[in-house]
Protein backbone atom coordinates (compact mmCIF):
# COMPACT_ATOMS: atom_id res chain seq x y z
CA UNK A 1 0.00 0.00 0.00
CA UNK A 2 1.31 3.34 -0.67
CA UNK A 3 2.48 5.51 1.88
CA UNK A 4 -0.05 8.04 3.64
CA UNK A 5 -0.06 11.39 1.49
CA UNK A 6 2.60 10.23 -0.96
CA UNK A 7 3.51 11.78 -3.67
CA UNK A 8 0.81 10.90 -6.32
CA UNK A 9 0.14 11.84 -10.08
CA UNK A 10 -2.63 14.11 -10.28
CA UNK A 11 -6.08 12.35 -9.86
CA UNK A 12 -8.25 11.73 -12.57
CA UNK A 13 -11.65 14.35 -12.74
CA UNK A 14 -14.49 12.98 -10.14
CA UNK A 15 -18.02 14.16 -10.20
CA UNK A 16 -19.13 16.54 -6.96
CA UNK A 17 -22.14 18.03 -6.22
CA UNK A 18 -21.29 22.03 -5.73
CA UNK A 19 -22.96 23.85 -2.97
CA UNK A 20 -26.21 25.26 -3.44
CA UNK A 21 -26.42 28.54 -4.77
CA UNK A 22 -29.63 30.99 -3.60
CA UNK A 23 -31.25 32.36 -6.49
CA UNK A 24 -33.67 35.82 -6.77
CA UNK A 25 -36.43 34.46 -9.37
CA UNK A 26 -38.70 36.99 -10.03
CA UNK A 27 -42.04 36.67 -9.95
CA UNK A 28 -42.85 34.70 -13.62
CA UNK A 29 -39.64 33.00 -13.20
CA UNK A 30 -40.97 31.71 -9.74
CA UNK A 31 -44.26 30.82 -11.08
CA UNK A 32 -42.05 28.48 -13.85
CA UNK A 33 -39.97 26.84 -11.48
CA UNK A 34 -43.61 25.97 -9.26
CA UNK A 35 -44.89 24.30 -12.34
CA UNK A 36 -41.81 22.55 -12.91
CA UNK A 37 -41.52 21.17 -9.60
CA UNK A 38 -45.21 20.55 -9.91
CA UNK A 39 -44.89 18.79 -13.28
CA UNK A 40 -41.94 16.48 -11.56
CA UNK A 41 -44.33 15.46 -8.69
CA UNK A 42 -47.51 14.57 -10.88
CA UNK A 43 -45.03 12.62 -13.30
CA UNK A 44 -43.38 10.87 -10.55
CA UNK A 45 -47.04 10.09 -8.98
CA UNK A 46 -48.32 8.99 -12.62
CA UNK A 47 -45.34 6.51 -12.78
CA UNK A 48 -45.93 4.95 -8.99
CA UNK A 49 -49.64 4.51 -10.43
CA UNK A 50 -48.85 2.97 -13.73
CA UNK A 51 -46.35 0.21 -12.33
CA UNK A 52 -48.63 -0.42 -9.14
CA UNK A 53 -51.45 -0.32 -11.54
CA UNK A 54 -50.50 -4.29 -12.77
CA UNK A 55 -49.73 -5.65 -9.54
CA UNK A 56 -53.28 -5.00 -8.42
CA UNK A 57 -54.75 -6.46 -11.54
CA UNK A 58 -52.47 -9.79 -11.37
CA UNK A 59 -53.71 -9.82 -7.67
CA UNK A 60 -57.26 -9.36 -8.99
CA UNK A 61 -57.20 -12.28 -11.21
CA UNK A 62 -54.84 -14.44 -9.07
CA UNK A 63 -57.87 -14.41 -6.89
CA UNK A 64 -60.10 -15.75 -9.29
CA UNK A 65 -57.92 -18.64 -10.11
CA UNK A 66 -56.55 -17.43 -13.58
CA UNK A 67 -52.69 -19.67 -14.27
CA UNK A 68 -49.99 -17.82 -14.12
CA UNK A 69 -49.65 -18.08 -18.16
CA UNK A 70 -52.69 -16.05 -18.79
CA UNK A 71 -51.99 -13.01 -16.29
CA UNK A 72 -51.18 -9.59 -17.04
CA UNK A 73 -47.40 -8.82 -17.42
CA UNK A 74 -45.67 -7.17 -15.04
CA UNK A 75 -45.15 -3.53 -16.16
CA UNK A 76 -41.59 -2.54 -15.53
CA UNK A 77 -40.04 0.44 -13.92
CA UNK A 78 -36.77 1.01 -15.29
CA UNK A 79 -36.31 4.38 -16.40
CA UNK A 80 -35.88 4.35 -20.30
CA UNK A 81 -39.52 1.58 -19.91
CA UNK A 82 -41.60 4.64 -18.16
CA UNK A 83 -40.47 7.45 -20.32
CA UNK A 84 -41.85 5.62 -23.42
CA UNK A 85 -45.52 5.01 -21.75
CA UNK A 86 -45.19 8.61 -20.07
CA UNK A 87 -44.86 10.17 -23.69
CA UNK A 88 -47.47 7.68 -25.06
CA UNK A 89 -49.61 8.84 -22.22
CA UNK A 90 -49.22 12.51 -22.00
CA UNK A 91 -50.90 13.13 -25.02
CA UNK A 92 -53.90 11.48 -24.04
CA UNK A 93 -54.00 11.13 -20.15
CA UNK A 94 -56.82 14.31 -19.21
CA UNK A 95 -54.22 14.93 -15.71
CA UNK A 96 -51.28 15.76 -18.60
CA UNK A 97 -53.02 16.96 -21.99
CA UNK A 98 -54.03 20.37 -21.32
CA UNK A 99 -50.53 21.19 -19.67
CA UNK A 100 -47.80 19.22 -20.96
CA UNK A 101 -46.24 21.35 -22.69
CA UNK A 102 -45.72 24.22 -20.83
CA UNK A 103 -42.75 22.77 -18.86
CA UNK A 104 -39.52 21.42 -19.76
CA UNK A 105 -39.24 17.55 -20.48
CA UNK A 106 -36.55 17.65 -17.95
CA UNK A 107 -39.09 18.26 -15.38
CA UNK A 108 -40.99 15.38 -16.18
CA UNK A 109 -37.52 13.21 -16.54
CA UNK A 110 -36.70 14.14 -12.61
CA UNK A 111 -40.10 12.54 -11.77
CA UNK A 112 -39.59 9.39 -13.51
CA UNK A 113 -36.26 9.00 -12.57
CA UNK A 114 -37.57 9.18 -8.70
CA UNK A 115 -39.98 6.93 -9.15
CA UNK A 116 -37.63 4.51 -11.43
CA UNK A 117 -35.06 4.68 -8.20
CA UNK A 118 -37.81 4.40 -5.44
CA UNK A 119 -38.62 0.90 -7.02
CA UNK A 120 -35.43 0.11 -7.42
CA UNK A 121 -34.52 0.87 -4.02
CA UNK A 122 -38.00 -1.55 -2.61
CA UNK A 123 -36.95 -4.55 -4.96
CA UNK A 124 -33.51 -4.40 -3.62
CA UNK A 125 -34.82 -4.41 0.19
CA UNK A 126 -36.89 -6.79 -0.60
CA UNK A 127 -34.19 -9.12 -1.79
CA UNK A 128 -32.05 -8.03 0.84
CA UNK A 129 -29.62 -6.48 -0.82
CA UNK A 130 -29.74 -3.32 0.21
CA UNK A 131 -28.24 -2.43 3.62
CA UNK A 132 -30.11 -0.26 6.30
CA UNK A 133 -33.55 0.38 7.35
CA UNK A 134 -36.25 -1.50 4.91
CA UNK A 135 -37.60 -0.04 2.31
CA UNK A 136 -41.49 -0.05 1.52
CA UNK A 137 -43.36 1.00 -1.78
CA UNK A 138 -43.40 3.82 -3.20
CA UNK A 139 -46.07 6.32 -2.09
CA UNK A 140 -47.63 9.25 -3.88
CA UNK A 141 -46.22 12.77 -3.15
CA UNK A 142 -48.70 15.29 -1.64
CA UNK A 143 -49.22 18.26 -3.27
CA UNK A 144 -48.88 20.09 -0.27
CA UNK A 145 -46.25 18.12 1.67
CA UNK A 146 -43.57 17.15 -1.49
CA UNK A 147 -40.72 19.24 -1.25
CA UNK A 148 -40.25 21.25 -4.71
CA UNK A 149 -37.56 20.15 -6.99
CA UNK A 150 -36.58 19.50 -9.94
CA UNK A 151 -33.00 18.15 -12.00
CA UNK A 152 -31.90 19.73 -15.76
CA UNK A 153 -29.47 17.39 -17.14
CA UNK A 154 -29.84 18.88 -20.80
CA UNK A 155 -30.51 21.38 -22.73
CA UNK A 156 -28.83 24.79 -21.96
CA UNK A 157 -27.05 24.52 -18.10
CA UNK A 158 -24.69 27.44 -17.53
CA UNK A 159 -23.36 30.05 -14.74
CA UNK A 160 -22.87 33.16 -16.62
CA UNK A 161 -19.63 35.29 -17.16
CA UNK A 162 -20.79 38.26 -14.93
CA UNK A 163 -20.86 35.72 -11.75
CA UNK A 164 -24.25 36.97 -10.49
CA UNK A 165 -26.80 34.71 -12.74
CA UNK A 166 -27.60 31.41 -14.07
CA UNK A 167 -28.96 30.13 -17.04
CA UNK A 168 -31.60 27.28 -16.99
CA UNK A 169 -33.33 25.72 -20.09
CA UNK A 170 -36.90 26.66 -20.30
CA UNK A 171 -36.42 29.13 -17.22
CA UNK A 172 -34.11 31.57 -18.78
CA UNK A 173 -31.43 33.95 -16.95
CA UNK A 174 -31.94 33.80 -13.36
CA UNK A 175 -30.02 36.26 -10.88
CA UNK A 176 -28.58 34.42 -8.09
CA UNK A 177 -27.88 35.89 -4.17
CA UNK A 178 -24.99 34.73 -4.13
CA UNK A 179 -21.73 35.22 -6.40
CA UNK A 180 -21.10 31.89 -8.39
CA UNK A 181 -17.57 33.18 -8.98
CA UNK A 182 -15.53 30.06 -7.60
CA UNK A 183 -17.79 27.71 -9.91
CA UNK A 184 -17.07 30.12 -12.94
CA UNK A 185 -13.51 30.34 -12.25
CA UNK A 186 -12.80 26.38 -12.38
CA UNK A 187 -15.18 26.29 -15.48
CA UNK A 188 -13.25 29.64 -17.64
CA UNK A 189 -9.94 27.70 -16.23
CA UNK A 190 -11.38 24.01 -18.29
CA UNK A 191 -10.99 22.24 -14.87
CA UNK A 192 -14.89 21.83 -14.75
CA UNK A 193 -17.44 20.90 -16.26
CA UNK A 194 -21.00 21.63 -15.14
CA UNK A 195 -23.19 18.12 -16.08
CA UNK A 196 -26.54 18.88 -14.47
CA UNK A 197 -28.48 21.42 -12.15
CA UNK A 198 -30.84 20.91 -9.94
CA UNK A 199 -33.35 23.42 -8.49
CA UNK A 200 -35.27 23.53 -5.00
CA UNK A 201 -37.46 25.34 -2.69
CA UNK A 202 -36.23 25.44 0.94
CA UNK A 203 -36.88 27.66 3.60
CA UNK A 204 -39.03 30.02 1.80
CA UNK A 205 -35.92 30.14 -0.63
CA UNK A 206 -35.22 28.94 -4.41
CA UNK A 207 -31.52 27.00 -4.57
CA UNK A 208 -30.12 25.95 -7.63
CA UNK A 209 -27.36 22.87 -6.82
CA UNK A 210 -24.84 22.34 -10.13
CA UNK A 211 -23.21 19.30 -10.27
CA UNK A 212 -19.95 19.45 -12.41
CA UNK A 213 -16.99 16.99 -12.90
CA UNK A 214 -14.09 19.09 -11.13
CA UNK A 215 -10.25 18.29 -11.99
CA UNK A 216 -7.99 19.10 -8.64
CA UNK A 217 -4.59 18.69 -7.57
CA UNK A 218 -4.35 16.75 -4.09
CA UNK A 219 -3.45 18.84 -1.12
CA UNK A 220 -0.52 17.95 0.83
CA UNK A 221 -1.47 17.56 4.22
CA UNK A 222 0.63 18.74 7.17
CA UNK A 223 1.58 15.99 9.31
CA UNK A 224 1.47 13.02 6.58
CA UNK A 225 3.73 11.22 8.89
CA UNK A 226 1.84 11.14 11.95
CA UNK A 227 -2.00 9.37 12.70
CA UNK A 228 -4.90 10.35 15.07
CA UNK A 229 -7.73 8.87 16.63
CA UNK A 230 -11.17 10.98 16.76
CA UNK A 231 -13.25 9.61 20.49
CA UNK A 232 -16.52 11.05 19.70
CA UNK A 233 -18.73 12.07 23.04
CA UNK A 234 -21.75 14.25 23.94
CA UNK A 235 -19.98 16.47 26.67
CA UNK A 236 -16.92 16.80 24.80
CA UNK A 237 -17.51 16.47 20.91
CA UNK A 238 -14.58 14.76 20.08
CA UNK A 239 -11.31 13.73 22.15
CA UNK A 240 -8.27 13.50 19.43
CA UNK A 241 -4.83 11.71 20.11
CA UNK A 242 -2.34 11.51 17.51
CA UNK A 243 0.68 8.93 17.73
CA UNK A 244 2.98 11.90 19.09
CA UNK A 245 0.90 11.34 22.31
CA UNK A 246 -0.69 14.98 21.95
CA UNK A 247 -4.21 15.26 23.24
CA UNK A 248 -6.85 17.45 22.18
CA UNK A 249 -10.32 18.20 22.88
CA UNK A 250 -13.02 19.81 20.63
CA UNK A 251 -16.14 21.23 23.01
CA UNK A 252 -19.58 20.08 21.93
CA UNK A 253 -21.07 23.33 20.80
CA UNK A 254 -24.82 22.16 21.28
CA UNK A 255 -26.41 24.60 18.86
CA UNK A 256 -29.87 22.85 19.41
CA UNK A 257 -29.55 23.18 23.16
CA UNK A 258 -28.26 26.76 23.19
CA UNK A 259 -31.54 27.58 20.92
CA UNK A 260 -33.80 25.32 22.27
CA UNK A 261 -36.26 27.87 24.00
CA UNK A 262 -37.26 29.60 20.71
CA UNK A 263 -38.16 26.66 18.67
CA UNK A 264 -40.14 25.60 21.73
CA UNK A 265 -42.04 28.49 21.76
CA UNK A 266 -42.51 28.89 17.91
CA UNK A 267 -44.19 25.10 18.47
CA UNK A 268 -46.17 26.16 21.12
CA UNK A 269 -47.42 28.98 18.46
CA UNK A 270 -48.53 26.44 15.97
CA UNK A 271 -50.10 24.57 18.15
CA UNK A 272 -52.57 27.22 19.43
CA UNK A 273 -53.08 27.76 15.57
CA UNK A 274 -55.97 25.53 13.51
CA UNK A 275 -54.14 22.94 11.79
CA UNK A 276 -54.91 20.19 8.57
CA UNK A 277 -56.97 17.52 10.20
CA UNK A 278 -56.78 14.82 7.40
CA UNK A 279 -60.07 12.90 9.08
CA UNK A 280 -62.41 15.54 8.41
CA UNK A 281 -61.29 16.83 5.41
CA UNK A 282 -59.89 20.42 7.08
CA UNK A 283 -57.55 22.78 5.62
CA UNK A 284 -54.75 24.38 7.60
CA UNK A 285 -55.28 28.54 8.28
CA UNK A 286 -53.16 30.95 7.10
CA UNK A 287 -52.27 31.73 10.67
CA UNK A 288 -50.92 28.06 10.93
CA UNK A 289 -48.64 28.01 7.75
CA UNK A 290 -47.06 31.45 9.13
CA UNK A 291 -46.49 30.27 12.50
CA UNK A 292 -44.88 26.90 10.84
CA UNK A 293 -42.95 28.65 8.96
CA UNK A 294 -41.65 30.76 11.50
CA UNK A 295 -40.94 27.46 13.59
CA UNK A 296 -39.01 25.90 10.34
CA UNK A 297 -36.84 28.98 10.17
CA UNK A 298 -35.93 28.48 13.90
CA UNK A 299 -34.53 24.39 13.26
CA UNK A 300 -32.84 25.56 9.93
CA UNK A 301 -30.53 27.95 11.30
CA UNK A 302 -29.84 25.94 13.98
CA UNK A 303 -28.60 23.16 11.35
CA UNK A 304 -27.35 25.42 9.43
CA UNK A 305 -25.12 26.31 12.16
CA UNK A 306 -24.30 22.83 12.92
CA UNK A 307 -23.49 22.24 9.52
CA UNK A 308 -20.78 25.19 9.79
CA UNK A 309 -18.91 23.74 12.98
CA UNK A 310 -18.63 20.21 11.32
CA UNK A 311 -17.33 21.05 8.34
CA UNK A 312 -14.56 23.36 9.69
CA UNK A 313 -13.91 20.09 11.82
CA UNK A 314 -13.40 18.03 9.74
CA UNK A 315 -11.61 19.97 7.36
CA UNK A 316 -8.85 21.04 9.75
CA UNK A 317 -8.64 17.39 10.66
CA UNK A 318 -8.42 16.28 7.39
CA UNK A 319 -5.61 18.62 6.25
CA UNK A 320 -3.05 18.25 9.18
CA UNK A 321 -2.85 14.19 9.59
CA UNK A 322 -1.90 11.76 7.06
CA UNK A 323 -4.23 8.89 8.63
CA UNK A 324 -7.14 9.40 10.93
CA UNK A 325 -9.04 6.65 13.26
CA UNK A 326 -12.77 7.25 13.96
CA UNK A 327 -15.14 4.88 15.37
CA UNK A 328 -17.68 2.64 13.75
CA UNK A 329 -20.39 3.99 16.08
CA UNK A 330 -23.80 2.36 15.69
CA UNK A 331 -25.24 5.57 15.74
CA UNK A 332 -29.22 4.40 14.35
CA UNK A 333 -28.94 2.41 17.89
CA UNK A 334 -27.51 5.02 20.19
CA UNK A 335 -30.67 7.47 18.77
CA UNK A 336 -32.99 4.91 20.54
CA UNK A 337 -31.90 5.84 23.78
CA UNK A 338 -34.52 8.64 24.70
CA UNK A 339 -32.17 10.06 27.26
CA UNK A 340 -29.48 10.86 24.95
CA UNK A 341 -30.93 10.95 21.63
CA UNK A 342 -31.32 14.47 21.31
CA UNK A 343 -27.99 15.66 22.30
CA UNK A 344 -26.28 12.84 20.00
CA UNK A 345 -28.76 13.87 16.70
CA UNK A 346 -27.34 17.06 17.83
CA UNK A 347 -23.88 16.27 17.51
CA UNK A 348 -23.81 14.84 14.19
CA UNK A 349 -21.74 11.66 14.92
CA UNK A 350 -22.57 10.11 11.15
CA UNK A 351 -22.11 13.16 9.50
CA UNK A 352 -18.43 13.92 10.90
CA UNK A 353 -17.56 9.94 9.41
CA UNK A 354 -19.10 11.22 6.27
CA UNK A 355 -17.75 14.41 6.23
CA UNK A 356 -14.45 12.70 6.57
CA UNK A 357 -14.52 9.87 4.43
CA UNK A 358 -15.03 12.16 1.32
CA UNK A 359 -12.04 14.89 2.40
CA UNK A 360 -9.52 11.94 3.16
CA UNK A 361 -9.72 10.33 0.19
CA UNK A 362 -10.29 13.44 -2.52
CA UNK A 363 -8.68 16.44 -0.95
CA UNK A 364 -5.35 15.18 0.12
CA UNK A 365 -5.39 11.19 -0.78
CA UNK A 366 -4.38 10.33 2.89
CA UNK A 367 -6.31 7.32 4.64
CA UNK A 368 -9.14 6.75 6.70
CA UNK A 369 -9.64 3.96 9.32
CA UNK A 370 -12.82 2.65 10.79
CA UNK A 371 -12.27 1.10 13.90
CA UNK A 372 -13.90 -1.89 14.55
CA UNK A 373 -17.32 -1.11 17.23
CA UNK A 374 -15.97 -4.67 19.17
CA UNK A 375 -12.43 -3.85 19.60
CA UNK A 376 -11.80 -3.42 23.28
CA UNK A 377 -9.67 -1.07 23.51
CA UNK A 378 -10.74 -0.13 26.86
CA UNK A 379 -9.43 -3.59 28.13
CA UNK A 380 -5.72 -3.08 26.38
CA UNK A 381 -2.66 -1.10 27.51
CA UNK A 382 -2.42 2.57 26.45
CA UNK A 383 0.95 1.90 26.01
CA UNK A 384 0.38 -0.63 23.86
CA UNK A 385 -2.26 1.38 22.05
CA UNK A 386 0.24 4.25 21.39
CA UNK A 387 2.27 1.57 19.95
CA UNK A 388 -0.15 0.10 17.22
CA UNK A 389 -0.84 3.54 16.51
CA UNK A 390 2.89 4.58 15.72
CA UNK A 391 2.87 1.49 13.79
CA UNK A 392 0.00 2.31 11.67
CA UNK A 393 1.17 5.69 10.67
CA UNK A 394 4.49 4.72 9.83
CA UNK A 395 5.13 4.20 6.07
CA UNK A 396 4.45 1.43 4.27
CA UNK A 397 2.16 -0.39 6.93
CA UNK A 398 -0.90 -1.61 5.85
Amino acid sequence: MRPPNEEVPTPARFRGAGIPVRSDPNASQEHALRSHCGAARAANNWAVGWVEASWWQRRAEESYGITEAELPEWRPWSLPALRKAFNQAKTTDPRFAAWWEENSKEAYSTGLANASAAFDNYAKSKQGKRRGKRVGTPRFKSKRKARLACRFTTGTIRVDTDGRHVTLPRLGTIRTHEPTVKLLAHVQAGTARVLSATVRHERGRWFVSFQAEVKRDLERVARPDTAVGIDLGVKTLAVMADSTGEIRTVPNPGHYDAARKQPRRASRTVSRRQGPDRRTGRKPSKRWEKATAQRNKMHHRVANLREDALHKLTTSVAAEYGTVVVEDLNVAGMLKNRCLARRIADAGFGEIRRLLGYKTRQRHATRLVAANRWYPSSKTCSGVRRGESQAAAAPGST
